[in-house]
């Protein structure tokens, strides 16, 4: 460890380019005495046919590296093609005791890290839940990088099984996605149109794709009982033949589906539901690796009904309630139940931010990040 005996950590991180998204947990980090961090950042990053600048908002007690990257427009593969021409030498000048990579072992970047990290201990951050064999180089590439890592950071069981499949043997540490409390948070009293209204709202809130199971929820909703009504926030390349079907199912009077909106309209929008949904079905090319909304509603004080797909009942727990994937009558029958239990339903509710308290503020991230750095530092020695 360093001559400090503060534990050194540099953090390689490309989610963490804005101030108020994936660096809210470095914010955390560094409210505690006994580390120094440090967080490398693109300068620019480019997806989805557009630029992004990294935020240069700081916290002095975080020492932010906004460095240029090669290969930055790569499309969708520079995610896994870009790394920082600048960082054997940065590397130097910081001597850390730890490097930490929120980026996936097959990605060039991390294996820059691998050659370039000297004495360091290395933690890998993976969110990979389906195992497949990666074209060339990827697979050489994440060979090399397990093999080097000295602890993984996990953040669902599929994940962990994925990098013990491609050769991993160390430890693994779950981690889950921190959630913003100042903005997802219950509301401070009981709005009256939500204790008022004679239907039981369900929502959803993502991308329209239909992968999301968004059209058993309308076939749900055709069976029950219970006066349910579904409000949708997103977009997506599902939406058009979305609203036919609610059309076909005549369902127009009880679904509404609006765009993107800020994370303060989001918030607002899951303070306004009874229960959140995310029915993903699992394919062969997608399961639920995490679920945000999941943690942000539940934050909200409002419980979540998902599917068996992926990471969704890890992440759930206790704060809401689990149906098979692909089945509309079972949601229906859940539905009809819940609707017409308004205890149940404060109580999982409770339950709900408990889940978060517990498992997914930034505190707790940034807690279970620090602690699987340590071991990775200690078991160098």
């Amino acid at each position: 460890m360093s001559d400090s005996k503060r534990l050194k950590i540099l953090s390689i991180a490309h989610p963490a380019m804005t101030a108020d998204g994936g660096r809210l947990r470095y914010y955390e980090m560094v409210k505690r005495s006994d580390v120094d961090v440090h967080l490398v950042v693109p300068a620019d990053w480019h997806q989805f046919g557009r630029t992004l600048h990294a935020d240069l908002s700081r916290d002095d007690r975080l020492k932010l590296h906004i460095l240029p990257i090669a290969f930055k427009r790569a499309g969708p593969m520079s995610w896994y093609l870009h790394f920082y021409p600048g960082l054997r030498r940065l590397i130097r000048e910081i001597d850390p005791d730890v490097i930490h990579l929120w980026e996936e072992p097959w990605s060039v970047v991390a294996l820059q890290a691998r050659f370039v990290k000297g004495r360091a201990a290395m933690v890998m951050e993976v969110d990979q839940n389906i195992l497949k064999r990666l074209p060339p180089p990827f697979e050489f590439i994440r060979k090399q990088v397990l093999g080097h890592t000295d602890h993984v950071l996990s953040r669902s069981p599929d994940a962990t099984a994925v990098v013990r499949a491609r050769g991993y043997q160390g430890p693994v540490t779950s981690i889950g996605y921190g959630v913003d409390l100042v903005t997802f948070h219950p509301a401070a009293e009981a709005s009256p149109a939500r204790a008022t209204r004679p239907d039981f709202r369900i929502g959803y809130v993502g991308r329209i794709v239909e992968e999301k199971g968004l059209d058993d929820a309308l076939d749900a909703l055709k069976m029950t009982a219970a006066r349910v009504s579904l409000a949708i926030m997103g977009e997506g390349p599902h939406e058009a033949r979305l609203r036919e079907r609610i059309v076909e199912l005549g369902l127009c009077d009880r679904v509404t589906i609006r765009g993107w909106g800020t994370p303060t309209d989001v918030a607002s929008f899951l303070r306004s539901l009874d229960v959140m949904i995310l029915l993903t079905r699992t394919t062969k090319s997608v399961r639920e690796q995490f679920g945000r909304v999941i943690v942000e509603a539940q934050a909200c004080g409002i419980p979540v009904i998902g599917s068996q797909g992926g990471a969704i009942p890890d992440v759930v727990g206790d704060g809401g309630w689990i149906v098979p994937e692909r089945d509309p009558s079972a949601l229906a029958k859940l539905l009809d139940v819940i609707a017409d239990d308004p205890y149940a339903l404060r109580a999982q509710g409770l339950a709900a931010q408990s889940n978060v308290s517990d498992r997914f503020t930034y505190r707790v991230v940034a807690d279970d990040l620090i602690s699987a750095c340590a071991a990775a530092a200690a078991r160098r020695g």
